[in-house]
């Protein structure tokens, strides 16, 4: 046996217990946890969740307008996949940007809480001694008086309250504080911007938005299964829907000579409940239908809905109806399908453009429209007979037409002006009988839009108490001369913008010696100070 082992030691590593080893398991956690919740990890989300928000505003939403998104995949067929596969059409319900989303709210919350925790204690803390040399501060006074110290030191200290610091006694000095409201204000705006984003979660999370195309003189109920597109929130009950309804009486826009919208006007009948009487409301960009019920009907969009009347190979009418049509571009030139599956003894199908004002090129016959206004109206058609594959139970797009199934029942392109008729080769006929518009209304109900709208305020003033207010600290001195008068020193630091206080000071100083029964300045202390 040797020495060391007769004294009961040995070089063997030393066994580690489960509290060493459950310790040193927590290290990289702590240390992970404290660079998450650090202000430049915060700053660095915040600026991630900015440029993760950037493709939202190139590229159309299906959550806003989810026409314009079929358009976009129509236009592009090989690049909208891959942008879909990374739910770029779908910006602010995509994974990676709620990821993002839920660093940052955990940064905020970790990196605010003992922010507040030390900010609660500063406002408790009282103002700092008096240092023992005031000449040395940046901004410092000095003068005699013939009052007590005692009764220049009260004096002092009542006139730096009167300018609202924070002030504090110990014996014949004085201690004051003020701009507190800066570190107030930096705090409220960063707990304003946890609650935003708090108030868009719970829209995320309990919100509704739908959109519908309603053609004039039709109507809307609020109902899941009236919408052309929803976008529910993962919590949300269909129940929870407010029970509004509103028909599209009138819709007009106007445009001025270059083509350019001027005014969108939709007038509606609406009412709360069904069984309320109907009210008029003029609906227009950024003047929503406020239904009362936590519901709002935003006016997004609009188009034309040529009115057409077909017959089909019997003579008898199959289709009496305004089929929506989708623009293409700013002069309102708009792509038209007319499905007609109960014409006999063949369904009937037409696509084609609309062009409400409309200019034809002499050689090529190709028409095109050089004005949104509908001043010359022209309906371009293409007609199909056969099967339109509506019985297959497959759902299809009511703005395509599948031509698998389908004969072309003429060669050529035929044009129709405003209560023009073509009659279809083999029986049929297709007229056009009259214009009307369309509108496409979005509705959401967001539970989170009050706190939203009070953060939003509450960042607005936090930011400007953050940037306005400033802080700093002065001290005042009293003490016996050696002639008999009393002698007050008075001097000032400022935690921010310094030359700003340096002038601020010269104006309290004058405060201070008249309070004290001191000497005014002369000039060359004001300039010096």
């Amino acid at each position: 046996m040797t020495l060391l082992e007769e004294q009961g030691l040995s070089t063997a590593p030393a066994e580690v217990g489960p509290a060493v080893r459950s310790r040193s398991l927590l290290v990289p956690l702590r240390r992970g946890w404290r660079q998450l919740t650090s202000m430049r990890t915060a700053l660095l989300l915040l600026f991630l969740l900015a440029l993760a928000a950037v493709p939202g505003g190139f590229l159309p939403q299906r959550a806003l307008n989810p026409v314009e998104v079929e358009k976009y995949v129509e236009r592009h067929p090989d690049l909208a996949p891959v942008l879909d596969a990374l739910s770029l059409f779908d910006v602010f319900a995509s994974p990676w940007f709620a990821a993002v989303y839920l660093l940052l709210f955990v940064s905020l919350v970790g990196c605010l809480v003992p922010r507040l925790r030390l900010h609660a204690r500063a406002l408790r803390t009282k103002p700092p001694k008096v240092p023992g040399n005031l000449v040395r501060l940046p901004v410092s006074d000095s003068w005699e008086t013939d009052l007590s110290p005692q009764a220049a030191a009260d004096a002092a200290r009542a006139a730096l309250r009167r300018r609202r610091y924070r002030t504090v006694a110990r014996g014949s000095e004085v201690s004051a504080e003020k701009g507190y409201l800066r570190e107030t204000g930096n705090l409220l705006f960063h707990v304003s911007l946890v609650a935003l984003l708090v108030g868009i979660a719970l829209g995320g999370l309990f919100g509704f938005k739908g959109t519908v195309l309603v053609k004039e003189g039709d109507g809307f109920a609020n109902a899941v299964f009236n919408y052309d597109d929803i976008t529910p929130g993962r919590r949300f009950d269909p129940d929870e829907l407010a029970p509004f309804n509103f028909t599209l009486e009138d819709f007009r826009a106007t445009y001025t000579d270059d083509g350019k919208a001027r005014t969108f006007d939709a007038a509606v009948t609406w009412a709360p409940g069904p069984d309320v009487a109907p009210r008029p409301y003029a609906m227009r960009v950024n003047h929503p239908l406020d239904t009362g019920g936590g519901a709002k009907v935003y006016l997004l969009g609009h188009g034309y809905a040529p009115r057409v009347v077909v017959k089909d190979g019997k003579g008898q009418v199959a289709l009496d109806q305004a089929v929506p049509c989708l623009p293409q571009d700013p002069r309102f030139l708009s792509t038209c399908v007319v499905k007609v599956p109960d014409a006999q003894p063949r369904q009937l199908g037409f696509e084609g453009v609309f062009t409400p004002t409309t200019v034809q090129d002499p050689k090529t016959g190709q028409v095109t429209s050089v004005h949104p206004a509908a001043d010359n109206p022209v309906l371009t058609l293409v007609g199909f007979r056969g099967d339109l594959g509506l019985d297959a139970g497959t759902p299809r797009s009511v703005y395509q037409l599948d031509k698998g199934q389908l004969d072309q029942v003429d060669e050529a392109a035929h044009a129709l002006r405003l209560g023009e008729t073509w009659t279809l080769p083999g029986g049929g006929s297709i007229t056009y009988a009259g214009t009307t518009e369309w509108a496409t209304f979005q509705v959401t109900q967001d539970p989170g839009k009050e706190l939203a709208l009070v953060a939003s305020v509450g960042m607005v003033l936090g930011l400007l108490l953050s940037l306005f207010v400033r802080r700093r600290r002065t001290w005042v001195r009293v003490a016996a001369g050696a002639d008999g008068r009393t002698v007050v020193q008075a001097g000032g630091l400022a935690r921010t913008d310094p030359d700003a206080f340096a002038t601020e000071f010269d104006a309290l100083r004058t405060r201070l010696r008249e309070a004290t029964g001191g000497p005014a300045p002369s000039d060359r202390e004001a300039d010096t100070p």
